[in-house]
């Protein structure tokens, strides 16, 4: 077992074979996975409350269920590989991520229990307890009740949460609600997936990318649920085009990313340049193009637009002050997605 107390305390990247949610189910395989256990199995037997949103919609960020006329409860569970050495700071990166499946539907987390496996006989418990206490610092923060969970003994180490809120069912966010005509709004920077990578290879540290993957969502959530909007996701693992084009075909539009208005993470272009690319990244790239008119988009700005994110901002079918619009809603067109301009002046 590793020492705590060491000078060269155990890179936490080092144990695991991807990083944060670069290490999902490639979406691709993810989609035949869901078809194959969810056709034909008909629906649970005399339910007590009523399905809002399930995996019909598109595959949302979370299972909706009605309480009543003004009140539902969203459920989701969230958990991955440790994206960051700090040990606090992945249990606050992991805590924000979970969150935020509950802000992407437009709802109010209000309890979590926590998941965790772990490596006992590789890592030490007392980094563990690290972990975890990142990752109440952020629930707390977010006025949601943590309360015990469950752990198993692991090969990698990995932390995350179940998570339980509630939502106004006629106010919330969901993937198939994108109307033409409206604007998208992204709400945090991309790039975390190739700056994990390259802290993942060298040790190099990047506190903008750190605390931006610990922010939460919540005051994006509530102002796009006050100002109308009732479509949107969180863009983490499947990259913003992913994400993107799982809006797009729910909704039955064509989305457009102006990549000029794109915000991008100090370093992510040069990252990209220098080769530090995750394969879930590049398994995003190959999963939307067939049904992505790239345009003129370079290969780096290609990989910048699928970099596979951790703990995201979210996409929003509508405009939001203080956030930048990148694109627009179009009626459906040759391609779900469309991408003009370009990212990357490095190329």
């Amino acid at each position: 077992m590793s020492d705590p107390t060491s000078e060269n305390p155990p890179r936490l990247t080092q144990f695991a074979h991807g990083g944060g949610c670069a290490c999902k189910i490639p979406p691709g395989e993810l989609d035949a996975l869901v078809a194959s256990v969810s056709q034909g199995h008909g629906s649970a037997v005399d339910p007590a409350l009523e399905l809002l949103v399930g995996l019909d919609g598109g595959g949302d960020d979370a299972a909706v269920v009605r309480l009543d006329g003004e009140r539902a409860v969203v459920t989701t569970a969230d958990f991955f590989t440790p994206v960051v050495d700090d040990p606090y700071d992945w249990g606050r990166i992991a805590a924000a991520n979970a969150l935020s499946d509950v802000y992407a539907m437009g709802g109010t987390p209000v309890a979590a229990v926590n998941l965790l496996g772990w490596p006992r006989e590789k890592l030490p418990m007392e980094t563990a307890a690290r972990v975890l206490s990142g990752g109440r610092h952020v629930a707390h923060s977010a006025g949601c009740h943590l309360a015990g969970g469950h752990s198993v003994d692991d090969l990698e180490p990995k932390y995350g949460m179940s998570v339980v809120g509630i939502v106004d069912p006629e106010r919330m966010l969901r993937l198939d609600a994108a109307s033409p005509g409206l604007p998208l709004t992204l709400t945090k920077p991309l790039g975390t997936g190739v700056l994990n990578a390259r802290h993942k290879a060298t040790g190099t540290v990047f506190p903008e990318a750190v605390e931006t993957m610990a922010a939460l969502n919540r005051d994006a959530s509530r102002a796009a649920v006050e100002r109308g909007i009732r479509s949107g996701t969180d863009v983490t693992g499947f990259g913003l085009l992913g994400h993107a084009y799982k809006m797009a075909r729910a909704a039955e539009v064509t989305l457009v990313v102006d990549s000029t208005a794109v915000p991008l993470l100090a370093g992510a272009q040069q990252a990209v340049a220098d080769g530090y690319v995750s394969g879930g990244t590049r398994r995003n790239l190959d999963w939307i193009t067939p049904f992505t008119d790239f345009g003129s988009a370079s290969g780096y700005d290609r990989l910048l637009l699928a970099d596979a994110q951790t703990s995201g901002g979210l996409l929003l079918a509508g405009e939001l002050p203080g956030h930048p619009v990148i694109g627009e809603v179009l009626p459906r067109g040759d391609f779900p997605l469309v991408v003009r301009g370009t990212v990357s002046t490095e190329n």
